[in-house]
Order: structure tokens, then C-alpha cells, then sequence
């Protein structure tokens, strides 16, 4: 079946535009002809449905449909319907009107350093939830954060999430670790367990590059990038930026630790830490797509249940259990 402009999918969603295109599948923002509204469609690539990796693709493309309705969180994107139409899947989604996240960088080059605090803690917030099912993200960057024009961020693509437990945990062992090189843990780069503090290395890789302008660790290839991610130290913000506040590199220094066990123990303990550092309550700046304007009413993550226990790693160090703790009022509350 040919994918263009004009396409119905299911008798129902006409394609529009191509917005997006990956190793997976494609993008297209489509009207809804039932519900007389605008979605966004992800069509699993004509050309990847043939040949040997045809059914595991198959299985991760029927697993983020499934993994994506499991989460309701105002910062996560909205899933309404999936199935098939021939050899092709599709899924589809709510539809998100803004900018994603490397673009709005591109835009706002330096990037604010209170604009990073104040995405990195919405971050938090969807991540505590998505963690709570628990999932694991596994492709957290900034071409899967929309921007929107309220300054709230949406996280998108649940495709390569890890649902933890016993069935899905043999689909990450197929001789190649799933996600982006740039934004990849060390422990996801040797093919070893995944958690929480997975994703959380990725924010650290996100939070850097929004600080610094570039990713802590880039190269030719991605085996170079992985190498990069195992060996080396990533370079301090505040050599390149100054103006940064020390605690705030010491908490993305934390996130990019190598061994998981040295990372922060959950996404709210991030945010609890983000928190401190958020804009303080006024009057928004009407600027259009500024990030730090939804923390006059922020999203702060919910009580979450605990996360299953780490690899563990020698030498021994004391257990500390990822667990929800109650989290303090914000500082424009008290």
C-alpha cells in the first residue's frame, strides 16, 4: 500500500502532512473524519514489514500501542486508536501543536538555564508516571519532547519502552541495544538490565545538551558515541557556562554517572532537587513557547510505587530502595 497524501487509514483518519520519519515507521498529521478533529497517525513503514525482521518489528509496534494507552499523564501524548489495515499497522495519537524540543534549542541558542530546570522538572514529572507501571522510556531526547505554545512539554514515543517484566525482557535481547546512541546509559549501550535510572542518565544527556548546546558525548559513529559513554567523563556545564548555578551541574553530573547505583534514586528525588531551582511565582512573560511559564501551576509527580532493585554491582554499597517520599510544597506556595 502506498503512503500519500490523502490516504485514508481504516475508513476513517486522511493523511495530511509527513511530519516525522524514523527507523520504525512515519508521521503524518491526519483529520479524523469521525470525530471531525486533527491527529497525528505513526504508519509502520511499507519497506519494514517484508523480510527477516518483519515479526519482531511487528511485536515492538504492537507493544508501544499497548504500552503508550497503559500511562495517563497530562505530559505524556494520548493514544486513541491502533489496529491494521493489510500489512500495514497503525497507531494513532493525539495531536501535539507545537515545537519539539531540539528545535525550540535551535531557536533559543543559549538556552535559559531556568528554562532547563523548568522542562527537565515537567520531565520528571511524566517520567515518575511512566516508571510507576513500570516502563522504562529508553529513548528519552529531545526530537521525543513537544514544546507546546502554553510552555508545557509533551513526551512522545513509548516505541522502544521496556515493560519489566519476564515477556518483554526477552524482546531487548536481539544482539543490538534499542534507543539513540547520544542519549544512551552505559548499562543500555552493553546490551545489560534497563531501569529507571536508565532514563534518568538520558535526562542528564538532555539537560547537559540544553545547558551547553551539544550533547556531552557525540563522534562519527555510533560505536564511537558508545564508547565515549563507557570510558569518558562528561565536561562540567559551568566550564562553558558560568552563569549556571553549581547545584544544578552537580545534579546533571549525578544523572551522567556510569554506574547506575551512583545515579539519583528516582525522578521525584530529581525533581525535589529541581524544585529549589524553579522560577519563583509572577507574571508570565508572554513570550511565545517559554518552558518555565506552566510552574506557575506545575504538574509535580504523584506518589509512585517502588521500582524494581537495580543490577547489583561490586563493590557492595548500602541498598536504597526507589520509593515515592513525600514531596515538600513548592517555594511559591509557602
Amino acid at each position: 500500500m502506498s503512503v500519500t497524501t490523502g490516504r485514508v487509514v481504516a475508513g476513517r483518519y486522511e493523511l495530511s502532512t509527513l511530519i516525522g520519519q524514523g527507523g520504525m515507521g512515519q508521521v503524518w498529521t491526519a483529520y479524523d473524519k469521525r470525530l471531525d478533529r486533527r491527529v497525528a497517525v505513526k504508519l509502520l513503514r511499507p519497506d519494514k514489514v517484508a523480510g527477516q525482521e518483519a515479526e519482531e518489528l511487528r511485536r515492538r509496534f504492537v507493544r508501544e500501542c499497548r504500552v503508550t494507552a497503559q500511562v495517563d499523564h497530562p505530559g505524556l501524548v494520548t493514544v486513541h486508536d491502533a489496529g491494521s489495515e493489510g500489512e500495514e499497522l497503525f497507531l494513532v495519537m493525539q495531536y501535539i501543536d507545537g515545537a519539539d524540543l531540539g528545535d525550540h534549542l535551535a531557536e533559543h541558542d543559549p538556552y535559559p538555564w531556568q528554562w532547563t530546570v523548568a522542562v527537565a522538572a515537567q520531565l520528571c514529572a511524566v517520567l515518575s508516571a511512566v516508571h510507576a507501571v513500570p516502563i522504562v522510556h529508553r529513548d528519552l531526547k529531545p526530537r521525543n519532547v513537544m514544546v507546546k505554545q502554553d510552555g508545557t512539554v509533551t513526551v512522545l514515543d513509548l516505541g522502544v519502552a521496556s515493560v519489566m517484566d519476564s515477556d518483554t525482557t526477552r524482546l531487548t535481547h536481539t544482539g543490538s541495544p534499542i534507543g539513540s546512541p547520544a542519549y544512551m546509559a552505559p548499562e543500555q549501550a552493553m546490551g545489560g538490565a534497563v531501569g529507571p535510572y536508565t532514563d534518568l542518565y538520558a535526562l542528564g544527556v538532555l539537560m547537559h545538551e540544553l545547558l551547553s548546546g551539544d550533547v556531552p558525548f557525540a563522534g562519527s559513529t555510533a560505536l564511537g558515541v558508545l564508547h565515549r559513554h563507557l570510558y569518558e567523563p562528561p565536561v562540567p556545564v559551568r566550564r562553558i557556562r558560568p552563569e549556571v548555578p553549581e547545584a544544578l551541574e552537580t545534579l546533571v553530573l549525578s544523572l551522567l554517572a556510569k554506574d547506575p547505583q551512583h545515579r539519583p534514586d528516582s525522578a521525584q528525588e530529581v525533581y525535589e532537587h529541581l524544585a529549589r531551582l524553579l522560577p519563583e511565582r509572577g507574571t508570565p512573560t508572554g513570550a511565545p513557547l517559554d518552558p518555565t511559564r506552566p510552574f506557575l501551576r506545575p504538574h509535580a509527580p504523584g506518589r509512585t510505587a517502588p521500582a524494581p532493585r537495580r543490577p547489583s554491582r561490586p563493590p557492595p554499597r548500602r541498598p536504597r530502595p526507589w520509593r515515592a517520599r513525600p514531596m515538600s510544597p513548592p517555594p511559591w506556595t509557602r
